[in-house]
């Protein structure tokens, strides 16, 4: 029986589907609502499949099924799957570092410690996965300081405690353990101070704050003020702890709330879950993907990972889009404002950090493959065929119209080639015309690629400037008859829009995105360079001063008299004779009568 005979028979239900290669691997593994119908969708004719689809599908050689209940228990199992073959063409976990979780040990007097490995089967019970070890360690030493627990590894029971076999250590004697060692400590109070914490851990830290206000006013009540104090103490040391951690208004505000960003092939998500109004715990996650998967895809594969990682979700899930995924008893939200739409974005901004700190660290890293990723990002974002390795830009300077220069500056992958910048003096256009200005020069920049270097074209063309000075270099381009082979687009500096030559629309380029950045470089590069150069001009064109406009003196001229006397003031004082010493009589008696007419 052929692949596509074996999934015809494949049912209308639930469940997970599994693609093998020729040898019996496992090479992808998805999820349906309907197996039959989705698993119909990859055998359809190859033009309507993207590359990477159609790559996937020829490897195909076995397709199996498993049949399951709902889409929640398919979610769990493709995510199950996933992580037990690690399918070649899958969403995969690009993130593999273990994380801290906060460990409450099942001992006779349990200890809470942090730790990165998890074994249940010991009754230990772990909290987390948290993203930030300083969060976890914020979060024992906060209870090390309310209930002075015991971080020593022995084995404490009643019998040895009895026996007086256990000698305690120096934590007891400064007041960091209540030694349940020697008995100075009830196994049921000290039981009572685990269960706070548990609670805590478990976002009902509000329950508590609530018993401890009652605690401290039944103490106040009947006159025993020292347990009074004691709880107002506890009290103030959780309140401050928690004013780091609250960030809703509303303190019964429980929620999981998921975001994204997407890169390419790539995506970076966070998720924050919220108990009485606050984080009690955060993660990010990055899944790199080998198919063009959708949003709503990757979304519920990042969902799926997070139940598996802490279990149930909360009943409202607040997310940036449906997930292709319904979950019985969990509503999926999309805030519109609110306290809701702050929790959103406060999950959007640190999934935008996490892409922003990959960036930095694949730059770091992986230099050459960082370049590319952001030629690749440029590529999409402009609409261009070829990645843009080679681009160059141009910028006009001038003050009034005086010493009109423009600059083009060179950029190869990503970076400023320096040696292959020009500089260009106006010479057909009158005044103050930057339209006029950017056509001669781009012109006459790519004529002259044409004739000694036509393979060396630009696959960019920045144009620093609005819509008027685009369509000029367009039409230069134009008239060289190179639009095919190179893509042109102005920066308008106002906005950071980017205009394209028949679009009434910009094309806003995410302001986090580093394609965007690589434009505003190569355009401030080119400001730089244009500015400097005109600064340049500007400069000889006020020490060019008198001397300039007399015949027979040059620019050597010039200096040499301007070296020797210091000023044309004094150059116009000198005497006949010793003018005559630096230039001759005739020039002499030239700039003499020149200086001294004027």
């Amino acid at each position: 029986m052929t692949v596509r005979e074996k999934i015809a028979l494949f049912p209308h239900s639930p469940g997970v589907y599994r693609y093998y290669d020729a040898e019996g691997k496992v090479i992808y593994v998805g999820k349906a609502k309907d197996l039959h119908k989705r698993v119909a969708q990859y055998f359809v004719p190859p033009e309507r499949l993207n590359t990477k689809t159609r790559i996937l599908v020829s490897k195909i050689a076995d397709a199996q099924y498993s049949v399951v209940d709902s889409e929640a228990d398919a979610l769990l199992l493709e995510n199950n799957l996933i992580k037990q073959y690690k399918p070649r063409y899958n969403i995969l976990l690009k993130d593999s570092k273990t994380y801290p979780w906060i460990c409450v040990t099942g001992e006779e007097f349990p200890r809470v410690f942090i730790t990165r490995r998890v074994d249940k089967g010991k009754g230990n019970r772990y909290f987390g996965p948290y993203s930030s070890a300083l969060h976890a360690r914020h979060f024992v030493d906060f209870f090390q300081e309310v209930y002075a627990l015991r971080t020593c590894t022995l084995k404490i029971t009643s019998d040895a405690i009895l026996r007086g076999k256990l000698r305690p250590c120096l934590k007891m004697h400064i007041g960091k353990c209540k030694a349940p060692c020697l008995g100075k400590i009830s196994r049921q109070e000290y039981q009572e101070g685990i269960d706070e914490i548990v609670r805590i851990l478990s976002g009902r830290g509000g329950e508590v704050l609530r018993h401890y206000k009652t605690l401290m006013a039944e103490a106040a009540e009947r006159l025993d003020f020292e347990s009074a104090q004691k709880y107002k103490d506890r009290i103030a040391t959780l309140e401050r702890h928690y004013a780091k951690s609250i960030i809703t208004q509303a303190a019964d505000t429980n929620a999981d709330v998921f975001s994204m960003v997407f890169d390419g092939g790539e995506a970076f998500g966070n998720f924050l879950r919220i108990r009485g109004g606050a984080i009690v715990q955060s993660l990010n996650l990055g899944f790199r993907s080998q198919i063009e998967e959708e949003k709503e895809t990757l979304l519920a594969t990042f969902i799926g990972e997070i139940e598996d990682k802490f279990g149930a979700l909360s009943g409202e899930v607040i997310v940036p889009f449906l997930p292709d995924v319904d979950i019985p008893g969990v509503e999926f939200r999309i805030p519109q404002r609110g306290d809701k739409l702050s929790l959103l974005e406060l999950s959007a901004k640190n999934a935008r950090e996490f892409y922003a700190g990959s960036l930095r660290q694949r730059e770091h890293t992986d230099p050459d493959s960082y370049k590319m990723s952001v030629m690749e990002d440029l590529r999409k974002a402009l609409g261009m065929k070829e990645l843009p390795r080679h681009m160059e830009c141009f910028d006009n300077s001038n003050i009034q119209g005086t010493n009109p220069v423009a600059s083009c500056v060179v950029f190869r992958d990503g970076v400023p080639s320096k040696k292959d910048y020009r500089r260009f003096k106006i010479k057909t256009v009158i005044g103050a015309n930057d339209y006029a200005s950017m056509k001669e020069v781009v012109n006459r920049r790519y004529a002259r690629m044409l004739q000694e270097n036509p393979e060396d074209l630009p696959q960019l063309i920045v144009i620093d400037g609005g819509k008027g000075q685009l369509e000029f270099a367009y039409q230069a381009l134009l008239e060289l008859d190179i639009l095919d082979r190179v893509t042109v687009v102005g920066l308008a500096k106002r906005l950071e829009e980017v205009i394209r030559v028949g679009d009434p629309y910009p094309l806003f380029i995410d302001r986090n995105s580093q394609a965007l950045r690589v434009l505003q470089q190569i355009r401030d590069e080119a400001h730089r360079f244009g500015i400097t150069f005109h600064r340049n001009l500007r400069s000889k064109a006020a020490i060019h001063s008198a001397l300039r406009d007399i015949k027979g003196v040059g620019e050597k001229t010039e200096q040499r008299l301007l070296l020797h006397y210091g000023s044309v003031a004094r150059i116009a004082a000198a005497p006949l004779e010793d003018l005559s010493a630096q230039v001759g009589a005739e020039l002499a008696m030239r700039i003499h009568d020149y200086l001294n007419n004027e």
